[in-house]
């Protein structure tokens, strides 16, 4: 079996809910019920954001791979960055590191795919939502993305740094879904986040 790494911590909420998915669907297909060989590796979120905020995208890539090549030196064979944001230098990072990545934006495109789905919300950090990596991969599948105005995604870039997808934002932002979905019934987006999953079909 092929030990899996995760790179935690960016943000922990997430960091949790894919611990979480991991071992109840290792499990379910399990036949004894086992437990997967998982290593999470949590990082400082603080030191990614500041990166991010002054546009350093080589210190973001040195930053994660440090971070990976721990878990490729501690015997992972496949890791994942368990937040959207990260995923800004994916590509770059993929050919800096000894072991292959799970890419979050392509297992969206598949899902999505997989349900009939041609128009998504996306909600995340500012870097996500203005972030290209989502657009030009699902883009090339035929998926628009919708994402907030820039006050929406001010406010919740804001609040996913200082205290993660709480309840509040997280009804904020199904609030802001809510409110695309009454625009038009025959094109309404579904939702996709780092942490917040809701289909608003």
């Amino acid at each position: 079996m092929i030990k899996a790494g995760m790179i935690g911590g960016i943000g922990p909420e997430s960091t949790i809910a894919y611990y979480r998915h991991i071992v109840t669907a290792h499990r379910a297909r399990a036949p004894s019920g086992a437990y997967p060989r998982l290593l999470i590796n949590s990082i400082d979120f603080g030191a990614m954001l500041a990166r991010l905020e002054r546009d350093d995208r080589p210190g973001l890539i040195a930053l994660l791979r440090t971070e990976v090549e721990s878990l490729a030196c501690a015997g992972t064979g496949v890791a994942l960055l368990a937040a959207n944001t990260p995923h800004i230098v994916f590509d770059e990072l993929q050919r800096e590191v000894s072991i292959p990545l799970l890419s979050i934006v392509e297992a969206t495109c598949r899902a999505a795919l997989a349900q009939g789905l041609r128009r998504l919300a996306l909600f995340g950090t500012r870097f996500t939502m203005q972030g290209r990596f989502y657009p030009s991969v699902l883009g090339a599948r035929g998926i628009e993305l919708v994402v907030p105005d820039p006050q929406e995604q001010a406010y919740i870039t804001t609040s996913t740094c200082t205290n993660g997808f709480t309840g509040c934002l997280i009804r904020m932002c199904a609030d802001v879904c809510s409110k695309w979905c009454s625009h038009s019934n025959n094109a309404r987006p579904s939702t996709v986040s780092s942490s917040v999953g809701r289909s608003c079909r």
